[in-house]
């Protein structure tokens, strides 16, 4: 949306959840409400630990009425406010005479502070749900009142909480801006899956202004005070907008061909086993990234077989036979896990991936025996993740074998599945020749993309370089689907590129025909397919 001159202030950033919203600013600060200090300091003790259970309480509820990212996240919250590491140096100093509000206050800002001078963004952007569980106890004990938006406002302010976000009614419309804030957050993602449009990185936004806000999160931009052409042009933009999605839905039910009639294959990508509640197996061809990391962040510890069993079974069961490929656990760099992964000065270049998985085989055999036995309920293929050289590759296959005759000694139905790598480290676009014996490469455009230009697809000041378009990543890629074509090795790519209408036609021209996609971007991604010509 190109917007004429003197059209209002006009902040920009970065588009977190693709839309456009219209409506009056709220703002996200909290209201300042006084704590009224008790008679001594064990009163303050006991008004300090029922504010947190009242706080635990209520975070239950809400995540009673919640399921996958959101409950999971919900989980992690409950987890924190139950753990005397946090609650601990807040209670002592109540003890010794300080006021409860103050204490817990000081105490999480220590937390929030080690999180935001991280150097890696994933962990900068867990600063929201500390700030989240800080507001929630404080709230508690200054019993402040509702902080509810009105319907379809537009929530302007630094950052908003997870808790925040799952209690705001957007069925009225509504957004997101936030002047700091980042795309791999906790309510980015929420926000994607929900479609509330959200920009983060704007900036400084007056905080005095009360009026109407129109908000662009398909260019990544805020606009306040306008007027005239402006409004017309932001709603021609927004209608557009609508009249496409719209028109997307109309290829979900159909087979993905292009302009030119070559068949591509459409999957979908599964964060949690309750997400395919909501897919339809009719409307794609399988399921090209099933993520096990859910299993591995849970406040209950590290997965035992059983659990992880029955989780790939469901999946499995509900594909009816067409192919889920399931991805081994993907821990550290951005996904920490508790008693698994180890904190590193970068772990986006440190012990992640099946680099982690081979360090802890203790960990690792327990997945692969719930996938083996998982197998004689479906078409399962796995797959190993941040995979760089081919020992890593052979060592991970070796276990399977082990894993499998361990469990036909002992009479347990297993099946081996086919085995292949993600493709999201350069060494292995560059040499693909060196993974011949691989079942299939699935291609991780987001790691790839990061790591060849080495650039960050969340920090505003390098995201433009981050581009899947970019030549040399493009050259790459279609390296890797001419050598499987050639030598008859499935390809695949199950990146943010895949449902990216913009990317899509270079993807195919590279030589895919393999796309997995998030399942709210299934219809657009078919529908961007369907105006190409390879």
């Amino acid at each position: 949306m190109v917007l004429p001159a003197e059209s209002g202030l006009t902040f920009r950033g970065i588009a977190a959840s693709a839309g456009y919203a219209q409506g009056r600013v709220f703002r996200l600060e909290t209201r300042v409400s006084r704590y009224e200090r008790k008679a001594s300091p064990a009163l303050e003790v006991a008004a300090l630990e029922t504010a947190i259970e009242t706080a635990s309480g209520r975070l239950a509820d809400l995540a009673s009425h919640s399921s996958g990212d959101a409950a999971d996240m919900l989980e992690f919250q409950i987890a924190m406010l139950g753990d005397s590491s946090l609650s601990g140096p807040a209670l002592d100093a109540v003890a010794a005479g300080k006021a409860a509000d103050e204490a817990w206050s000081a105490a999480l800002q220590a937390e929030i502070s080690g999180y935001e001078a991280a150097e890696d963004e994933y962990f900068r952007a867990r600063a929201a749900d500390l700030k989240d569980i800080r507001q929630q106890v404080l709230d508690v004990l200054v019993s402040a009142g509702s902080r509810d938006a009105p319907a379809g406002a537009i929530l302007v302010g630094d950052d908003i909480a997870p808790t925040r976000f799952l209690a705001t009614d957007w069925s009225q419309g509504g957004g997101i801006a936030l002047t700091a804030g980042s795309s791999a957050s906790h309510v980015a993602m929420l926000a994607r899956s929900r479609g509330v449009p959200m920009v983060v990185g704007l900036g400084p936004v007056p905080v005095d202004f009360d009026g109407v806000a129109l908000l662009d999160a398909e260019h990544g931009s805020l606009l306040l005070g306008a007027e005239g052409e402006a409004v017309e042009l932001f709603r021609t933009s927004a209608d557009a907008f609508l009249a496409s999605r719209r028109s997307a839905q109309a290829h979900l039910h159909k087979p993905a061909v292009t302009a030119d009639g070559t068949p591509v294959t459409m999957l979908v990508n599964v964060a949690d086993p309750q997400d395919v509640d909501a897919i339809d197996i009719a409307t794609c061809d399988g399921v090209g990234l099933m993520r096990t990391e859910f299993l591995f962040g849970k406040a209950s510890g590290l997965p035992d077989e059983e659990n992880q069993y029955r989780a790939y079974r469901r999946v499995l069961e509900w594909a009816a036979g067409k192919p889920v490929t399931i991805r081994t656990v993907d821990a550290g760099g951005d996904k920490p896990v508790a008693g698994f992964t180890v904190e590193e000065t970068n772990p986006f270049l440190g012990l992640r991936g099946i680099r982690l998985a081979l360090a802890r085989p203790d960990v690792f055999r327990i997945q692969i025996r719930a996938l083996l036995r998982a197998a004689v309920h479906g078409n399962l293929k796995v797959m190993f993740p941040m995979v760089a050289v081919a020992d890593e590759y052979q060592r991970a296959r070796a276990m399977f074998a082990e894993e499998a005759a361990r469990l036909g000694d002992s009479g347990v139905a297993s099946a081996m599945p086919p085995l292949g790598i993600m493709v999201e480290v350069p060494s292995v676009a560059v040499a693909p020749e060196l993974f011949a014996d691989a079942a299939f490469f699935s291609i991780g455009s987001n790691d790839l993309t990061q790591y060849v230009m080495a650039a960050a697809r969340d920090n505003a000041s390098v995201a433009a370089l981050n581009a899947v378009t970019n030549p040399a990543v493009l050259r790459l890629i279609a390296a890797v689907a001419r050598f499987g074509r050639d030598n008859g090795i499935p390809v695949s790519l199950c990146g943010d590129a895949a449902g990216d209408p913009v990317a899509i036609p270079h993807l195919l021209k590279a030589g895919l025909r393999d796309l997995s996609v998030v399942p709210a971007q299934l219809a657009s991604a078919k529908a961007a397919v369907a105006a190409a010509r390879v």
